[in-house]
């Protein structure tokens, strides 16, 4: 049981890692009229395709790496689906920027539920990431935190971990769509449940005990000592004889630290397989992984994962998903208009509601995304014909599974977009 929350701890930490980046980077786009430009012109063509084709349902015109019919038929483009997708974009950011985690894991759940195919939901959440990296990115003021020889064997493991990852989707998708969706649907219901009822049984336990906390999770306490490579697994893998060596944190520890190449390629494979498989993005698991497999300081940590992130993101939107036409432009450009938003305000929020609500709306959020995945599942399975069950069953289980996602969701949107009206005067300081 431990060992299971420790696992959970760790899940936690890539998420919230995750969150911290992206608000980082809405900060950075938010704040430069350059930036907000460039996602103007980035977004455009979606915006002028919303005009054009609001008469025409079908969307046949469109070209389609855009969202044209002929490509994503029966999830095509027309100006509900980008309106959709600037709600759902709306609705993760809100997670992101209220809890400090959880909000990329709605995204791809979100996508499937309203008719995308599972390959399409990944390789659109990638490029929408990768497109928010690119703009937001900050590398340049965090290039002195940057250890090279690691970023650059990461790489090569990322490389590996995201073709592989591509390969396999690509490959299920090829033998059969529902094959694909099935296997998407349940990675990520394996990964919510586990990820849900911690959270849940979290929540219980702080709210029987009465105290308020925080919004965000808090750290875990163990971070600095695992970061000194002193202690527990990261000492034992620095401590191990297989050449070639990386040194890094020469700048902190007198002389460095070392570790054999061959872990650090383990790591970058396991974070590219997981960004590929889920659409989650590359850093969503490599600041756990660093500071607390490897024992790299949080300082190196930093500047190292933003480089990784616009690497591992382009190979994997573009080269494993956007050549062979998984991407749907449409969508990917609202979504990153509704997050940018929806971090700002999920962020501001906080300042005025306790965190022990937000704590129990993000463990509904996830066990919502949970059901919803879990109640999609029978129909796949009938469909290709591994279970009997009623073509009607298979639909009203999906219909639960889909009314009880968005039902949350959207009861969370509206709370906090609520909260943040009526309470707009204690932002601007006129409130006690």
């Amino acid at each position: 049981m431990k060992k299971m929350r420790q696992l959970y701890d760790l899940l936690l930490s890539a998420s919230k890692a995750h969150a911290r980046w992206e608000y980082e980077t809405s900060l950075t786009i938010v704040g430069s009229r350059k930036r907000l430009l460039i996602l103007g012109l980035m977004a455009l063509p979606a915006l002028l395709f919303a005009v054009a084709f609001a008469a025409d349902p079908t969307g046949g015109g469109l070209p389609g790496m855009l969202g044209g019919k002929e490509a994503y038929t029966p999830a095509f483009y027309d100006t509900r689906i980008f309106l959709f997708s600037i709600l759902i974009g709306l609705c993760g950011g809100l997670i992101t920027g209220c809890i400090g985690a959880g909000g990329g894991f709605i995204i791809t759940p979100a996508l499937m539920s309203a008719g995308i195919k599972g390959i399409l939901a990944v390789g659109t959440d990638l490029f929408h990431i990768f497109a928010k990296a690119i703009m937001g990115t900050t590398v340049h003021k965090k290039l002195g935190n940057v250890s090279v020889p690691l970023a650059i064997w990461f790489l090569v493991g990322s490389g590996v971990g995201v073709t592989v990852g591509g390969v396999i989707n690509r490959t299920l998708y090829e033998i059969n769509p529902l094959l694909s969706d099935t296997f998407i649907s349940v990675v990520y219901v394996i990964l919510l449940a586990f990820l849900g009822i911690y959270a849940l049984v979290d929540f219980l336990k702080l709210r029987k005990a009465g105290v308020d906390v925080g919004a965000h999770h808090g750290e875990s306490p163990h971070g600095v000592e695992a970061a000194s490579g002193k202690v527990g697994l990261p000492a034992r893998l620095q401590a191990m004889n297989i050449p070639p060596y990386i040194r890094f944190d020469e700048d902190l520890v007198p002389g460095g630290k070392k570790i054999p190449a061959v872990f650090v390629i383990i790591a970058g494979a396991l974070v590219g397989f997981v960004a590929a498989i889920m659409g989650v993005g590359g850093g969503f698991l490599t600041f756990p992984i660093f500071i607390y497999v490897l024992g790299v300081s949080s300082f190196t940590t930093v500047g190292t994962d933003i480089l990784q992130i616009i690497f591992t993101g382009a190979y994997a939107a573009i080269f494993q998903y956007a050549i062979y036409g998984f991407i749907f432009y449409t969508l990917a450009m609202g979504m990153l208009l509704g997050s940018l938003l929806g971090v700002q305000l999920g962020a501001l929020t906080t300042k005025v509601i306790k965190g022990i609500y937000i704590r129990g709306f993000y463990a509904t959020a996830i066990m919502a995304g949970f059901i919803n995945r879990l109640f999609a599942l029978p129909k796949k399975l009938a469909d290709m014909k591994y279970i009997s069950l009623a073509p009607e069953t298979g639909k009203i289980l999906t219909t639960i599974g889909n009314w009880a996602f968005f039902v949350v969701v959207t009861i969370f949107a509206l709370w906090v977009i609520g909260t943040f009206v009526t309470r707009i005067g204690a932002f601007r300081g006129t409130e006690a």
